[in-house]
C-alpha cells in the first residue's frame, strides 16, 4: 500500500478561511509576515493549514512525500506555526515571549504575547533553512 499524505494542497480560499477562523486578525498578520518573507502567496493545505511553499521529505523505502515549507493554523486554542528548526532556534525561542512547542510546532496564544521582531527572525531563519534543503 502506497503512503498518501493526509494534508494536501487544496484550492480553498485562504482569505475566507482566515476571516472565518477563531483568530482572524492574528491569522491575517501571520499571513502577511510569511508572504513578505517567502515572496509567495499562501495556499490552503487541508482544511485548516495556511502554507507557503512546499518541500519534499524522505519516507521509508526511498520514497518521498510533500508538505508545506512553512505555515500556520489559527486555531481556537492557539496559533500553531509550522516552521523549520533553523540554527539558533532555541536562542530565538528564549527571547520570543509566551509560547510553547511540540514536536514540530510552535504554539502562541496570541501575537501580542510575543516579540514581533523575534517572531520575524524565526520565520526568516525557517524559510532560509527550507530553501537550503533542511
Amino acid at each position: 500500500m502506497a503512503y498518501e499524505a493526509k494534508t494536501k494542497l487544496t484550492e480553498a480560499d485562504v482569505d475566507a478561511f482566515i476571516a472565518g477562523s477563531p483568530r482572524p486578525a492574528d491569522g491575517a498578520a501571520l499571513a502577511a509576515l510569511m508572504r513578505r518573507v517567502s515572496g509567495l502567496e499562501p495556499r490552503m493545505w487541508g482544511p485548516t493549514i495556511v502554507g507557503f511553499g512546499s518541500h519534499k521529505y524522505p519516507l521509508a523505502g526511498g520514497r518521498f512525500s510533500e508538505s508545506i515549507a512553512m505555515g500556520f493554523s489559527p486555531r481556537k486554542s492557539a496559533l500553531v506555526l509550522y516552521l523549520a528548526h533553523a540554527p539558533g532556534w532555541d536562542r530565538r525561542l528564549a527571547r520570543l515571549g509566551k509560547h510553547s512547542t511540540g514536536a514540530s510546532c510552535l504554539y502562541i496564544n496570541k501575537l501580542s504575547d510575543v516579540d514581533g521582531a523575534v517572531l520575524e527572525e524565526l520565520v526568516v531563519a525557517a524559510w532560509e533553512a527550507r530553501r537550503e534543503g533542511a
